[in-house]
């Protein structure tokens, strides 16, 4: 019944890759561990199991942290996800399912509601597990918040927490972010700083000691190690506009196969992509340039928080024509849930579920036989299916219901037409058989004399590397933030 709270100097400081050595280390050591968020703000999320037995959303940083700790996922690991659809608006998923709309006036404050969720879910994996490793949101010096904090120093004072605090020095003024936070807390949170942990360092460490004996000394903070940059390291992010994809494998040669995606700007779910990435010669960019979008051997349009938005957004930025010479000229496409339905005929919100006004209709770039309709209940699921003769598991978050025409050609759940491909299911391409099946077929298509190298490791086993590479790293370069989880097991 103990846990710890990893914060950060910023978000994207490093708080999620420590979290999910730490778990891992945890975990070779017998310790029973379990990951936890007390609220995550991400369109990249995933769905796992609910306590009434309903699936459930959490973010995608929590799901792969319980793997870490080598857990069935669950909803208490992220009771509050807030999924931004407009800069001042985002959809509040509580315990797994929707729970209507928090405006930005309403985010410092008014969130009682959430706050006895997210403190009744840590309780619950409090008393589940030997200890709770905790990871904060964006800054606990973000003091014009922490009236209402409950993932950062709120947390922590409610549950006695110690707390270690990370910055990204190689994004530069990472010890000024560490005395800047310690010296904006209020008294009460700043006790429970225990210490501090430098990432994503390079070079030579001795050149950096001066600097963190003279942090340490004027902060009274312990320095809990310094973590080097990781090649091949990546994580399920929380940015909502950023892409993740793994280092290239060493055995990444021979043909290519050029994959565009087009960055839409509420892009959700780019988690999809992170297999495509790791594949030996894809080379993968994530762009708006037309040029480039017309040039690759395939283009994704990933999943969308706004689609009707992002759908207004590709025809005033062109890219409509683009998707539409590509289908017309037979080169590849896929549209994956968002942008599966941006690729359909039709998409129609009567209720304003996702554009916010009743009566929303919308027609879409008419490149697959799709119509759309979005529903106030939201679709969360772990369907399986097949395509040419490998089986398929996925997963779908989506209020939209994709109508496939009598008739048309099937694409797992979705529909092919040509050379352009849709489906509601995230997931697919972790799959190494459906991958290899699938970028064969795109391969063909646009010419390219790619293929797969079967002697490759699969996705599954380097992102299992990869966690492996951050729990080897923490008991190396930070053994003191290990021995700190360690100590609150009494």
């Amino acid at each position: 019944m103990a846990g710890v709270l990893v914060a950060g100097t910023s978000s994207d400081a490093g708080k999620s890759l420590l979290v999910t050595g730490l778990c891992r280390a945890l975990v070779r050591r017998g310790v029973r561990v379990a990951p936890f968020k007390a609220q995550n703000m991400s369109n990249n999320s995933m769905v796992v199991a609910g306590p009434d037995g309903r699936a459930g959303e959490i973010g995608r940083a929590q799901w792969l942290q319980a793997r870490a700790a080598r857990l069935e996922p669950t909803v208490d690991m992220n009771p509050v996800l807030l999924k931004p659809s407009t800069d001042r608006r985002s959809h509040v998923v509580l315990r797994g399912q929707p729970h209507g709309t928090l405006e930005a006036g309403q985010y410092a404050h008014g969130r009682g509601e959430l706050v006895a969720a997210a403190f009744a879910a840590y309780e619950a994996l409090q008393e589940a597990y030997d200890l709770v490793v905790c990871e904060g949101a964006g800054s606990p010096a973000e003091i014009n918040l922490r009236a209402g904090d409950y993932v950062n120093m709120g947390l922590a004072r409610r549950f006695g927490l110690p707390v270690a605090l990370v910055g990204d020095i190689d994004r530069g003024g990472m010890l000024a972010a560490v005395f800047g936070t310690w010296g904006l807390l209020e008294a009460e949170d700043r006790a429970l700083l225990a210490g501090y942990v430098v990432n994503k360092f390079r070079g030579d460490v001795s050149v950096l000691e001066p600097g963190l004996v003279t942090l340490s000394e004027r902060t009274g903070l312990a320095c809990f190690g310094v973590v080097p940059w990781l090649e091949g390291v990546w994580l399920d992010s929380e940015d909502t506009l950023k892409v993740s994809t793994p280092a290239p494998s060493a055995r990444d040669t021979g043909p290519r196969l050029s994959v565009a995606v087009v960055r839409l700007p509420r892009v959700s779910n780019a988690t999809d992509l992170d297999a495509l990435g790791a594949e030996p010669g894809i080379d993968l960019t994530v762009t708006t340039r037309p040029d480039v979008l017309a040039a690759a051997d395939l283009v994704v349009v990933p999943g969308s928080r706004s689609t009707i938005g992002d759908l207004d957004w590709l025809r005033t930025a062109g890219l409509d024509r683009v998707l539409a010479e590509r289908a017309t000229a037979g080169r590849p496409v896929l549209g994956i849930c968002g942008g599966y339905q941006l690729l359909g005929r039709t998409i129609a919100d009567p209720d304003g579920v996702e554009a916010g006004a009743p009566g929303t209709w919308e027609a879409g770039l008419g490149l697959l036989p799709v119509s759309t309709v979005f529903h106030a209940e939201k679709s969360l699921g772990r369907p399986r299916g097949e395509w040419a003769g490998h089986p398929v598991v996925g997963y779908e978050i989506h209020h939209g219901v994709a109508t496939v025409d009598p008739g048309a050609e099937a694409f797992l759940d979705g529909a092919r037409s040509g050379a352009v491909f849709g489906t509601m299911w995230h997931g697919t391409m972790e799959d190494d058989a459906f991958r290899h099946a699938f970028l064969a077929e795109v391969a063909g298509l646009a010419g390219s004399g790619w293929r797969p190298d079967p002697s490759a490791p699969g996705f599954d086993e380097r992102r299992e590397t990869m966690i492996d590479s951050l729990a080897d790293a923490i008991e190396e370069h930070a053994p003191a933030l290990l021995a700190l989880a360690l100590d609150q097991l009494g």
